[in-house]
């Protein structure tokens, strides 16, 4: 595995060792960001079942201004920081060993709000929009933020929940990429679809 592109292209990244851990491979990658990006103007990413930490490292060489990896496996942090040290991007990292769930509490306590979500868990996890719905009841989600889920080709995620809203879907073999960006919705809006009067509209949307 290497960082595919930006300022830390070309730099090796390490595996975890044993089978627990799924890396995300150059190819995925590489057509995540073609998707996504490819390259990014600031913001705070977040890369929740961060593994490698591959993906927030990525989205760091291409340009976001800092990312939050989490893992609860202590390997994983520990290839995690191997990682960012390689890419010489340590200084726009944080690293944090911990749960799913708690992590989204924790960060709601400091007030963050992510640009770039990256939910690659085990395959076996298929509730990634259980997830981003509590991600965002805990106001961790920018208006038109990117969300990647990572997952076995053989489920299938909601077009639209939440807020979330679907814009392309690839199959890799057994991986495929679901992407959304996030638009909530505004106060008054259902009040225009419930069709009021001009007035009731207009301060409804003030």
């Amino acid at each position: 595995m290497r960082v595919v592109a930006g300022t830390a292209k070309g730099r090796p990244l390490k595996a975890v060792p044993g089978k627990n851990t799924r890396p995300t491979t150059d190819k995925v990658k590489e057509a995540i960001f073609s998707m996504i990006g490819p390259y990014f103007d600031g913001g705070l990413a977040l890369d929740l079942f961060a593994g490698t930490g591959g993906l927030g490292i990525e989205v760091l060489s291409r340009g976001a201004d800092k990312a939050i990896f989490v893992d609860r496996e202590a390997i994983s942090i520990d290839v995690i920081r191997q990682n960012v040290n390689a890419a010489r991007l340590a200084d726009r990292s944080e690293i944090y060993r911990n749960d799913a769930d708690r992590a989204v509490k924790a960060l709601a306590k400091r007030g963050e709000q992510f640009r770039y979500i990256f939910l690659d868990p085990p395959y076996k996890m298929t509730n990634m929009d259980e997830m981003l719905e509590s991600i965002a009841s805990h106001n961790l989600v920018e208006q038109d933020a990117i969300i990647v889920i990572e997952h076995d080709s053989s489920h299938l995620y909601p077009e639209r929940f939440g807020g979330f809203i679907q814009r392309k879907y690839s199959k890799y073999g057994e991986t495929a990429v679901t992407i959304y960006s996030y638009q909530p919705e505004q106060p008054g809006d259902n009040a225009a679809e419930d069709g009021g009067s001009a007035d009731e509209q207009q301060s409804a949307g003030s």
